[in-house]
């Protein structure tokens, strides 16, 4: 039935697939939501709590964390199973952890709120390790890198709502936010009675923008559970042994890279996003200011994405990686050494060149693996732990206060570069190794 010619290019996305396309495409929306509303967590955590930054940087340890954890059980799940079955159960692990917020504030401990973060992103470890190696499988190869491109559009649309939330409704309605009239927080000179109510009121307004997110994953969990998904694994996968698939990987030196890229990766956009609130401060804007700057530089992420899939018509995608790791190089010297407002333009900035990173490495990674793809999946999803790991290290740097003659949050954004020069070195590599043609 099909009456295009044999030399007509294949399409993004067939028409047999769009409405199980469209569905498993607004999970990239859900997962971004609550990536970027949990980033600014760390600073408001960070007063509320009084913390030291090194310390309020354990939200994005647990967060990330617990992707590192699930991935490769949510990979064998996946394989046993079926990717919707995967689906559902990461659906249903958002939910709980999402809810688990509400006695997290009740009892006031902090470690309670990373216990609800771990628990959350073991469903986002579950639906990441599904969605894209599904959206991968739902067409032709030739088009796999553009299409999950594609739907990875969609993650920062989830994360633009979860940062507008951050910063209008959560960090603006802190008590312990206000300042006296030269800028300096109140909360620090009140009595410890006065600090415990605030500290109650602020952490229900944390809490509440997760409840309503559990609510609204139930409602995509009833929604595709009644839904007939397309089975696009072979009927051969579950009879492939998982130790056979990790050896096979292990000596793919395309894959075994790119999973160490995408450790980098993630590192290098969790820090950029998560401190980009620290480095405004230091140059005396208030946290809830700092979050627009990071709405700005995630609009520019979400703009530069769709121009980055659409250039993919033409451009290799090693070579568009690697030109991409150099600009965002580029600025983040500018955010190291230059400082001030221009600085942080610069690292603002740095988001357009980010934006096609992260699936553009993984589709190359997992290019041609075929039914080793959903235990490869598992392996670039555990590599979303380098968010859990350097955070902190740079938090770390931060408290320092100054390194040598840089303020330390400046200097702190050395981690970042160093991990773009590790994108550019894959993008080269692969780039030589003629992987896409």
């Amino acid at each position: 039935m099909n009456k295009n010619s044999s030399n007509s290019k294949p399409r993004v996305v067939e028409k047999k697939y769009l409405v199980p396309f469209i569905l498993i495409t607004s999970l990239f929306a859900l997962w971004g939501f609550a990536n970027d509303i949990t980033n600014p967590m760390v600073a408001a955590f960070q007063t509320i709590m009084e913390l030291p930054v090194s310390k309020a940087a354990w939200v994005q340890l647990a967060f990330y964390g617990g992707y590192g954890t699930m991935a490769i059980p949510a990979a064998l799940f996946v394989r046993r199973f079926s990717y919707k079955k995967g689906i559902l159960l990461g659906l249903g692990l958002y939910a709980i952890g999402a809810f688990l917020f509400i006695p997290a504030a009740q009892y006031e401990q902090f470690t309670f709120f990373l216990l609800s973060l771990y628990i959350l992103t073991f469903g986002l470890a579950f639906l990441e390790t599904t969605a894209n190696p599904y959206i991968i499988s739902m067409g032709d190869e030739a088009t796999s890198t553009r299409r999950l491109n594609f739907a990875q559009s969609f993650n920062p649309m989830g994360s633009l709502l979860g940062m507008f939330v951050a910063s209008n409704y959560v960090l603006t309605s802190l008590d312990s936010e206000k300042r006296d009239a030269a800028g300096n927080l109140i909360f620090y000179t009140l009595s410890e009675a006065e600090k415990a109510t605030i500290r109650s009121h602020d952490l229900a307004i944390i809490r509440n923008p997760y409840v309503i997110i559990g609510l609204v994953v139930l409602l995509v969990f009833i929604i595709i559970s009644l839904t007939k998904m397309p089975r696009t694994q072979s009927t051969d996968a579950k009879n492939i042994r998982a130790i056979d698939s990790a050896k096979r990987l292990f000596k793919n030196h395309n894959y075994r890279e790119g999973v160490l890229t995408q450790f980098f990766y993630v590192a290098a956009q969790i820090m950029c996003w998560t401190f980009i609130i620290q480095y405004a401060e230091n140059i005396g804007i208030p946290k809830a200011v700092g979050q627009r700057w990071n709405i700005l530089a995630m609009c520019l992420f979400l703009s530069s994405r769709f121009i980055s899939t659409y250039l993919m018509k033409y451009l290799k995608p090693s070579l568009m990686l690697t030109i991409f790791a150099i600009g965002a190089m580029t600025t983040t010297l500018g955010v190291i050494f230059i400082g001030g407002t221009t600085g942080l333009y610069c690292l603002v900035a740095t988001s357009i060149f980010m934006s096609l990173m992260f699936p553009t490495i993984y589709g190359i990674a997992l290019k041609g693996l075929g039914d080793d793809s959903t235990l490869g999946a598992a392996g670039l999803v555990m590599a979303i732990v380098g968010g859990a790991l350097m955070p902190p290290l740079q938090g770390a740097i931060i408290d320092l206060g100054t390194v040598a003659w840089l303020p330390a949050v400046n200097a702190s954004f050395i981690l970042p570069f160093i991990c773009f020069v590790a994108i550019c070195i894959y993008g080269v590599r692969t780039s030589k190794r003629r992987i896409l043609g």
